[in-house]
């Protein structure tokens, strides 16, 4: 089992904030469950970057993998998640 550390790019960490306070704090339990091995609904993105997402209900947390470390670019609505 390997254990990651989730940082969180500024745009993320200013989308985090900007949730409403029931759903920010299940986007961070997610993300704390996230550190434990990937538990949790992840999927591999293909031809997309960055290259992992996360279900939260209907936001996306959307990251990378960096050695033990997980980097945190989105957090936003599914809607709005995959657009370029």
């Amino acid at each position: 089992m390997v254990k990651y550390t989730v940082r969180l790019k500024p745009r993320a960490a200013k989308e985090l904030a900007q949730l409403a306070s029931g759903l920010r704090q299940r986007v961070i339990e997610a993300l704390e469950k996230l550190e434990d091995d990937l538990a949790g609904d992840v999927k591999r993105l293909t031809n997309f970057k960055p290259e992992y997402r996360l279900r939260v209900s209907d936001y996306r947390v959307l990251f990378e993998i960096e050695g033990h470390s997980i980097v945190v670019y989105r957090v936003c609505p599914r809607k709005e998640a995959y657009r370029r």
